[in-house]
């Protein structure tokens, strides 16, 4: 059973700042920065490609109601949103979460950065990803 399942079924304490039958949201062990949460699905998927649309609604719609509220609660000045899908992505508990990340300043413990790739070929891969 992965942790967070057993957080779920009170194995392990957490700090809950919400929760309903489908639905729960705790504060992440590690801050990052004050106010970091994990948003999960009650039921065990793998990661954000594997879990169901009714569930990612769900997951989706208590992570912004907490972002709006923490906006003004931790009178943090933005936030990150982001799910890690696999180990090369970051991903280092296989069950399905949402990180929501206040952040206070440019200079704060959160590094995400993005760096230019080497020049690709948009039409194709346009072609290539778009749906049909």
């Amino acid at each position: 059973m992965c942790i967070f399942c057993k957080i779920i079924d009170g194995e392990i304490p957490s700090y809950k700042v919400y929760e309903d039958q489908d639905v729960l949201a705790f504060l992440d062990i590690s801050q990052v920065t004050k106010g970091h949460t994990l948003v999960i699905p009650k039921k065990h998927y793998e990661n954000f490609v594997d879990v169901d649309t009714e569930t990612m609604q769900k997951v989706m719609v208590v992570a912004q109601d907490l972002a709006k509220s923490y906006m003004n609660k931790l009178d943090c000045t933005g936030l990150n949103i982001l799910s890690n899908v696999n180990e090369v992505a970051g991903q280092s508990v296989f069950h399905f979460h949402v990180h929501i990340i206040p952040r206070y300043h440019a200079t704060d413990d959160v590094v995400i950065e993005f760096k230019e790739s080497p020049e690709q070929d948009l039409p194709a891969l346009q072609n290539l990803l778009k749906k049909d």
